[in-house]
C-alpha cells in the first residue's frame, strides 16, 4: 500500500463498512435492530463499542446513502491534495471521539450517524489543505465553508433539530463534536509526526 493512498482507503472502507451495517439492519426489517449499534448516554460504558458502531449505523437507507456519499467524496478530495497517513490516523482517531464528544450535552440521549465523522474528516482536509503548498486558497475556501455551515447550526446552543429533508431529527452537536475532535486531532498527529521525525533525523 503506498501512502498516499492510505487516507483514500481509509475513507473507503468506513464507507463500506456503514453501507454493509446498514444494510444488515435494514435486512432484518425491525425497528429494535438498530439498538445494539447505537451510543446511548445512560450505558455507553457497558457498550463501549457503540463508539465505534454508532456512526456506522444509520437510520435509514437513504441516511446511509447520503452519509456515505459525502464521505467518499471527502475521501477523494483530501487524496488530490495530499492527504498523508497521518491525517488518516487522525481521522481513525477522530472516529470513536467524536462521538464521546457528545457527552457535553447532557440531554442527548443516544445517537446513530456519520455525520461526525464526515465533518471530522472536512476539518482534517481543511488542516491539510491549509499546511499545504500549492492548496492553501482552496483550505481557506472549506475552512471558511466549514465555519459557516457549524456557525450557522449553531450546534452548541441547537444541538438537536428537525429536518424535514431527512425525515428525523439531526444531532447537529455531532457535527460540531467531529469537527472539533477532527480539527485537534490532525493538528496533534501532524506536529507529532514532525517532532518524531526531528528526533530520528529525518524529514517530516
Amino acid at each position: 500500500m503506498k501512502p498516499r493512498h492510505v487516507w483514500l482507503i481509509s475513507c473507503f472502507t468506513l464507507v463500506l463498512a456503514s453501507v454493509c451495517l446498514a444494510a444488515f439492519i435494514n435486512a432484518r426489517h425491525d425497528g429494535s435492530s438498530l439498538h445494539p449499534w447505537i451510543w446511548q448516554a445512560g450505558n455507553w460504558r457497558q457498550s463501549p463499542w457503540t463508539l465505534w458502531s454508532a456512526p456506522l449505523a444509520s437510520i435509514t437507507p437513504f441516511h446511509a446513502f447520503g452519509n456515505a456519499l459525502a464521505l467518499a467524496a471527502l475521501g477523494v478530495l483530501g487524496h488530490a491534495i495530499g492527504a498523508r497517513p497521518r491525517e488518516a490516523l487522525a481521522l481513525l482517531i477522530a472516529w470513536p471521539l467524536a462521538t464521546l464528544g457528545l457527552l457535553l450535552w447532557p440531554a442527548l440521549g443516544w445517537y446513530a450517524g456519520l455525520s461526525g465523522v464526515i465533518h471530522a474528516a472536512a476539518a482534517i482536509v481543511v488542516w491539510r489543505a491549509l499546511t499545504q503548498r500549492g492548496v492553501r486558497g482552496i483550505g481557506v475556501l472549506l475552512a471558511a465553508g466549514l465555519l459557516i455551515k457549524l456557525l450557522l447550526e449553531r450546534g452548541w446552543a441547537v444541538p438537536v433539530i428537525f429536518d424535514s429533508n431527512w425525515g428525523f431529527n439531526v444531532v447537529q452537536a455531532a457535527h460540531l463534536s467531529g469537527a472539533a475532535v477532527g480539527w485537534v486531532a490532525a493538528v496533534v498527529t501532524d506536529g507529532g509526526t514532525r517532532i518524531l521525525a526531528r528526533l530520528l533525523g529525518g524529514g517530516a
